[in-house]
Order: structure tokens, then sequence, then C-alpha cells
């Protein structure tokens, strides 16, 4: 079983969905009720960490909640024996957890996010690389060949300029950079909306990850089917661990592209760039009338000074050389 502190395995037992039944009584704490558990404990000068084992009616009286509630968190906690086995399971894959309580989660999720921060992630890889300074690479799944050039030379730069490629792991754009990213001897850190199981058994990612190249992170359990809410939700972790974030096209008013930049505008996260240019789809340019910089389809500089023009292109000042880098 992989070693966790009390406050982590408490946290886990409560949040993390691995081996519930497909029960709705069963559904684990999300974000935001976590935070609320949080602030009921604070209250009782108690512990995430001090609760497992307690019985219904010892919750019951910590928290001041109703029978039903203190039943659901008693039965969340006490999963030990279906959680040691599942832990086991996914440590032979390769996958490591962190939660909010540990060290090694990043920092930027928790600074940005606040109490909507997942309070587990998933993951295959180095771990430090979710902490290294990146720039977002987002776009449609269907893109043009000046999209796919274009991302092709985003991937391409990021690596010569020390950035990581921060990214959903979807066809398209997604793909793309990262694979170029990759190709350049650059690192990568792939966001999942689903089934992070079956990503690491690809022989590709395979080969990156051992060689320290790649990190692969989600949210949700690993072995999750895809939906759309739960892609649209994930975007914003993308946006959130990067210091900068370049949009390569957009549907408008739209999709999950539009809608995680428009998110990501309005909470400020970081400076948000769309490529611009007489050929660009019209999410673009509204996503630059709503405030996102522009970011050139020819880009007549060096790749190696795309960190550099990141950092002289953005209003909030920000800088990579303040996050440290791998190299």
């Amino acid at each position: 079983m992989m070693k966790l502190s009390n406050e982590s395995l408490a946290l886990f037992f409560l949040c993390s969905h691995l081996g519930l039944p497909d029960d709705p009584d069963a559904k684990p704490l999300g974000a935001r009720e976590l935070s609320k558990l949080e602030q009921k404990l604070s209250t009782a000068s108690f512990k995430v960490g001090e609760l497992p084992g307690s019985s219904v009616e010892q919750i019951k009286s910590i928290l001041q909640t109703d029978d039903a509630e203190a039943a659901r968190l008693a039965w969340l906690l006490g999963r030990g024996g279906v959680i040691e086995q599942e832990l086991e399971r996914l440590a032979e894959l390769g996958i490591w957890i962190v939660t909010r309580f540990d060290e090694s989660y990043p920092p930027r999720l928790a600074e940005r996010l606040k109490s909507a921060a997942p309070p587990i992630l998933y993951g295959a890889g180095d771990a430090r690389l979710l902490n290294r300074p990146g720039l977002a690479v987002v776009g449609s799944r269907n893109i043009d060949q000046r999209g796919s050039a274009l991302t092709e030379f985003a991937g391409n730069a990021c690596a010569e300029s020390k950035l990581t490629v921060y990214s959903g792991g979807a066809r398209g754009v997604d793909k793309t950079a990262m694979g170029a990213a990759l190709a350049a001897g650059g690192r990568a850190a792939g966001l999942l909306a689903d089934s992070l199981e079956k990503a690491v058994r690809a022989s590709d990612a395979r080969s990156a990850i051992e060689e320290g190249q790649l990190v692969l992170a989600t949210p949700y359990s690993p072995h999750a089917s895809f939906n759309v809410g739960m892609a649209m939700a994930r975007n914003k972790l993308i946006y959130a661990l990067s210091n900068f974030a370049l949009v390569i096209a957009s549907d408008a008013e739209k999709g999950g592209t539009w809608a995680g930049a428009v998110e990501a505008l309005k909470a400020g996260w970081v400076p948000v760039f769309v490529v611009d240019g007489p050929d660009v789809p019209d999410g673009n340019r509204l996503l630059i009338k709503r405030g996102a910089i522009p970011f050139p389809a020819t880009f007549d500089d060096a790749p190696s000074r795309l960190g550099d023009w990141l950092e002289e292109h953005s209003p909030t000042g920000e800088q990579v050389s303040e996050q440290g880098s791998l190299f």
C-alpha cells in the first residue's frame, strides 16, 4: 500500500471513488464538500485524520450534523480493506496519488483554485513536472493544417525555451503540442479527463514517462470513462498549473476550448494568449475582444525566445524564472 499520512489517508477515504459501488448514496465528497467539512472540524478543534474509526454517533456529535450525513461519512471512512487493494493495484501500474495535504501537491492548484482545487490527484511519471514553468497549449480536437503546424511550433518552442507543455492529452491540439515538445527533448504534462490506466499502458507514453519527460495526471478515478462534464472541469487544472496559456483555435461561444479560455480570463489565473491573423476561427477573435492577448500566427523570434516573448507581452508581469527549472 502507498505510504500516506493519517490526514491524507482519511481525505482519500472521503473523496476517492475507488472501490465504490454504483450507488448514489455511496457518493464521495467533492472539493467544496470537503472544504465545508474542514471548516466544521476546525470549529470543533478536530482534524480530518482523527475521524477514521469514529462511530456514527461520534461523527454526528463532532460535526453537529444529521444522522444521514454522519452515516455517509462513517461508511466512507470505513473502506480500509477495499482501498488498500486498490492502492496496491495502482502502484503495480506505476500510478501514484497525492492529496491536498501532501507536500508534493502542486501549490498553484491550491493557490489559484482554492476550495475548488481537487482533493486528490492520480498520476504517473515525475510529479515534480507539475510544479515547473510552462505553457498551457489548448485548442480544438479537429485542427486544420495551419493550426497543426502552429501547434507543433509551440511544442517545439516550449522545449527550446525550457517550458513544460501543459495540455489535456486529447487528440488534436493537445497531443500535437505534447508530442512536439517530447520529440524535441522537452517536457509535457497531460491533465486527463478519463482513463489514466489506459493512458499509461500506451508504449509511447510509457517510454516518455520512464525518460522523465512526461507526467500524466487526473483528478478522476484512474479507470474513469470520458464524459463532457469531466473534460470541462479538468480544463481549469491545465490553466491553473501553467505560467501562460496559448489558445490555438476556438469555436465561438461553444465547446470546451471556449469555455475553458473564458473561465481562465475571468479568473485571471494566467495571461491568456490567442492566435491572431486573417484566417483564425471566429472564437479566437471573440476571445481577444474579451481580453485575451494576440499571439502572432507567424512567430518571428527564435523559438528559444518564446518564454521571454510571453513574459514581455504579459500585462501581469508573469515570470517563469520565479518557478525554477528542471534544466
